[in-house]
């Protein structure tokens, strides 16, 4: 089993497609990995800190503190050594413009611009952001950093439109992983 033992970061962003984020969990759990997961402040308006807490057997990290009170707070530094992969799923526009151009406004950002590992992003959202210049200029130099850009597939959107800007569903990205992570047994 290639994900088993793996430690997996996943980033959640605010995008309907973040419904999907809890059966990923579930999907990576029982393929072996372990899985942090970090939410963004948007996406917990889509699915819970207690249904991803609860799936990935951890509490979900969103903010840089713990307990403010204690002066606790969660290390970017070390949530970006810890990861093997780093996967954002759903990837919202505004988390895909942050991450090209090196803003750092949460936690998720700050772990990417830290992390050491590869980073693989499954965008999510509307056909006509998916295709606009600005979000496929900021996908390209996402993969000129050497990040895996993961495909969207057409499909009905939640909007009612038709076309690219799905996010590639949770089997198809824990396929991917499983085909990264066996490339990399092969090679070493």
């Amino acid at each position: 089993m290639p994900l088993q033992g793996r430690k997996i970061l996943l980033g959640v962003c605010g995008s309907i497609a973040a419904y999907k984020s809890a059966q990923l969990v579930r999907l990576l759990i029982k393929a072996g990995a372990e899985v942090q997961v970090i939410l963004t402040a948007s996406a917990s308006a889509f699915v819970t800190p207690l249904t991803l807490g609860t799936l990935s057997k951890k509490p979900v990290l969103s903010g840089f503190l713990r307990d403010e009170a204690a002066g606790e707070w969660h290390n970017h530094v070390d949530l970006g050594l810890w990861g093997e992969v780093l996967l954002i799923a759903p990837a919202s526009a505004n988390t895909i413009a942050q991450l090209a151009n090196g803003h750092c406004p949460n936690l998720l950002a700050a772990v990417y611009l830290s992390a050491r590992c590869p980073v693989f992003l499954a965008p999510a959202m509307d056909l006509d952001m998916y295709a606009h210049p600005a979000v496929t200029q900021n996908l390209e130099r996402l993969r000129s950093f050497g990040n895996h850009v993961l495909p969207s597939p057409p499909g009905e959107l939640a909007s009612g439109l038709s076309g690219p800007g799905r996010m590639l569903e949770p089997e198809d990205i824990v396929v991917a992983l499983e085909s990264f992570f066996e490339e990399l047994r092969i090679k070493n």
